[in-house]
């Protein structure tokens, strides 16, 4: 069994100049409607996308592109899919036979971020000790014939799974909004306060939500 933290891949946009890219299809959205294409310049949107995002303006939001690849377990893919207005390609674990030297013949699972306590605490051996037997029931069954679609009926929440998602930057900014605070639950908040921070390092007009985060 192999245990990993959660991680993300951007897709895209990935270079500034992408990024930027974006940001002006949003401007040439937003001009088309005041006729006022004549006025975009080579860094004119850069106070055209800060002013729509003030003004809560998500129509031209809209324009922008968001695209990722998560790295994290299941139980926070099930919240995140609730996000209606993305599109999801998941890894299938109808499909994915972890008992093959693919996959190391092995399961992967993802650390739980902040509900553990310390390292080596009561709470963390009696995780690790469940997700041993999860592998080893899982294993079993393969090995008794099972497909991969009937044995993955005994594995566990934690265990780790590649979702790639693509969005438009309003309806991302609302998912942060709600997954960044307080109330969210801490693995999926982790998740997200990574992609907050390549979002808002790379597009700060848009990107820069005013409330305070939970560190993990």
């Amino acid at each position: 069994m192999k245990i990993i933290e959660n991680s993300i891949e951007m897709i895209y946009p990935r270079t500034s100049e992408e990024w930027i890219k974006e940001a002006r299809l949003i401007e040439l959205a937003a001009r088309t409607c005041y006729k006022s294409e004549d006025k975009i310049t080579h860094n004119s949107w850069e106070k055209m996308v800060k002013m729509l995002k003030e003004k809560e303006h998500g129509a031209m939001i809209e324009f922008g592109n968001f695209i990722c690849k998560i790295i994290t377990d299941r139980g926070v893919t099930h919240e995140l899919v609730r996000h209606r207005l993305a599109s999801y390609a998941q890894e299938s674990t109808r499909y994915c036979n972890y008992g093959k030297d693919k996959f190391n013949n092995e399961i992967t699972v993802i650390k739980p971020s902040e509900v553990l306590g310390y390292e080596g605490s009561a709470a963390e051996n009696n995780w690790k000790y469940a997700m041993e037997k999860a592998e080893a029931a899982y294993l079993k069954l393969l090995d008794e014939q099972c497909t991969p679609q009937q044995a993955r009926a005994v594995l566990p929440n934690s265990l780790k799974t590649e979702i790639v998602m693509k969005t438009n930057f309003r309806e991302l900014l609302h998912i942060l909004k709600l997954r960044l605070s307080k109330a969210a639950h801490p693995d999926i908040r982790s998740v997200m306060e990574k992609i907050y921070d390549v979002c808002h390092e790379n597009l700060p007009q848009i990107f820069t939500l005013n409330f305070e985060r939970l560190k993990t």
